[in-house]
């Protein structure tokens, strides 16, 4: 077969992957960086690829690098080329009857509570198989899939498209806390508090593009209700400090509660909470799954949901007697 005309001229896998690199880092210094390589000669790699397509791959605006149309087509293929080797490497494996390989996730940063034990159990069952996981904010795990890069991705909240296959993991319920020596943790007391109540408090809400701030925003919306934001937090964990602290309330999902500390903290019985979400695992339709994806693919639907929900069930509830025994 003889190659096209693109084929003859674009360069070699490395450039493919140095492009890849600095997609991800979304610059050349850090690219080098993580490939132990000079700016220069990433520079370099990057303007031999670019001329071999006779277009230019990406622009600078002030230090932030942004890729032209190209740049995007190029990485995409790159992607596709880079899992076409993984898919190789992974067939040969297999039939020198040996079961390794990587399995690659992107998680939303909730899930991240739960998907290493998830990965643990299926590693003690294939010992040879490697996770790698990315965790990010909900636009950051749907900008990786728009990529599609990893085998699979959690969501609570996933986009909609056609273009997906979903499962359904684990229920995932987002409840109201408060510092025990707030208004409302006394208010409680005296029995359900309205939401309306609730909303005028300061509230810490996370940060644009989070899948926990798209459920809150969804659900008062429902309700024609609007929170009093006093301040944006990119980050669980602290949140649940800053509540401690008393800066505001919030509302965090049960798992962020469940683990980590949490002395200090009230939660509330608010009407129209907990919201009720579920985590999802999402993969793409088109993109052919590696043995080691098919095979954690399987290995969820026959027990891994199960013994996921059984495992943070007992973490949970150990966490809960080690504070029992601190207090």
């Amino acid at each position: 077969m003889s190659e096209s005309r693109l084929q003859a001229r674009v360069g070699t896998l490395r450039q493919l992957e140095i492009l890849l690199a600095v997609y991800h880092h979304g610059s050349i210094s850090e690219a080098a960086r993580q490939l132990h390589l000079t700016q220069p000669t990433v520079s370099m790699q990057l303007r031999k690829l670019s001329d071999g397509m006779s277009m230019p791959l990406y622009y600078q605006v002030g230090r932030q690098l942004q890729l032209t149309e190209a740049g995007h087509a190029a990485v995409k293929t790159a992607i596709e080329v880079q899992g076409c080797f993984e898919r190789l490497d992974m067939k040969l494996a297999g039939l020198q009857g040996l079961t390794t390989g990587t399995l690659n996730l992107a998680i939303v940063t909730t899930a991240k509570y739960f998907i290493p034990h998830l990965i643990g159990d299926f590693s003690r069952k294939f010992p040879q198989i490697d996770g790698r996981f990315h965790v990010g904010n909900r636009q950051q795990i749907i900008k990786r899939l728009r990529s599609g890069e990893e085998d699979f991705y959690v969501f609570s909240h996933p986009p909609e498209s056609d273009a997906l296959e979903m499962m359904e993991l684990l229920p995932n319920r987002l409840q109201a806390i408060a510092p025990l020596d707030h208004v409302l943790a006394q208010r409680a007391e005296q029995g359900v508090i309205p939401l309306i109540e609730f909303c005028q408090a300061p509230f810490l809400m996370r940060e644009e593009g989070s899948g926990t701030r798209h459920a809150i925003e969804m659900h008062l919306a429902k309700q024609g209700l609007q929170l009093n934001i006093r301040m944006t937090i990119e980050s669980n964990e602290a949140i649940k400090h800053s509540v401690m602290s008393g800066l505001g309330v919030s509302i965090l999902s049960e798992h962020t509660l469940a683990f980590g500390e949490r002395q200090g903290l009230a939660v509330l019985d608010v009407d129209h909470l907990p919201i009720i979400s579920h985590w999802y695992l999402a993969w793409l339709k088109d993109k052919p799954l590696s043995p080691v994806a098919a095979a954690f693919l399987n290995y969820i639907k026959q027990s891994g949901r199960e013994q996921i929900m059984a495992g943070l069930d007992r973490r949970k509830f150990e966490f809960e007697q080690t504070e029992q025994d601190k207090a």
